[in-house]
């Protein structure tokens, strides 16, 4: 294995190539009795400057493929949040939420912008992936809880704060689209005002 990749290697080719190079001047007669040291000199010689290898980048998947594994991730979040029973004040609130979701993932505009935003597609990813589930899995284990021990803090209180701060978190993420929707459409009335001025 490590004799093949040598010979597929720069090293091996640059050197070889300088031997033949030495082969063609004993041919020549310029090397005389001393052609094997000249040919493996400039074999070595070959080898030594030749660039060294350059080991492949990884391969990550580029933003719209992780945009469809999030939705996939997504679809897969709200089959299991149809199962979960909650109070009818949380249940609106999880509604609202996963509406904005839904409309930023959805194919188009929203999601064009989201593959050139790192920083909205990690936060759009850890609230589906992370922050939600988490959401609605301590409060069904608080709830079970809390009805062993009756007099305690009420779980909704909390899921319900948490949602807040999801859906205020995903309507940040909205408006910045928006606003980066809004830079590119006064951007080009600029560029369309600067080259009629000119």
């Amino acid at each position: 294995m490590a004799i093949s990749k040598y010979l597929e290697s720069r090293k091996n080719i640059a050197g070889s190539v300088c031997g033949l190079a030495g082969l063609g001047l004993t041919f020549a007669g310029v090397a005389g009795p001393y052609w094997p040291a000249v040919v493996a000199g400039l074999y070595g010689a070959g080898a030594l400057i030749a660039p060294p290898e350059r080991p492949e980048p990884p391969d990550f998947p580029d933003p719209s493929a992780q945009l469809d594994e999030l939705r996939g991730d997504f679809e897969k979040l709200s089959e299991y949040l149809m199962e979960v029973e909650l109070s009818p004040a949380s249940a609106g609130q999880l509604t609202e939420l996963t509406n904005l979701l839904t409309a930023l993932l959805a194919p188009g505009w929203s999601t064009q912008l989201l593959a050139q935003d790192p920083e909205g597609l990690h936060t759009l990813s850890r609230a589906v992936r992370q922050d939600l589930p988490e959401a609605v899995d301590s409060y069904v284990r608080a709830r079970w809880w809390t009805r062993l021990t009756p007099g305690q803090e009420p779980p909704e209180r909390h899921l319900e704060l948490q949602l807040a701060l999801l859906r205020q978190e995903a309507e940040t993420l909205a408006a910045t689209l928006r606003d980066t929707e809004a830079r590119r459409q006064e951007t080009h009335s600029r560029y369309l005002e600067d080259r009629g001025g000119g």
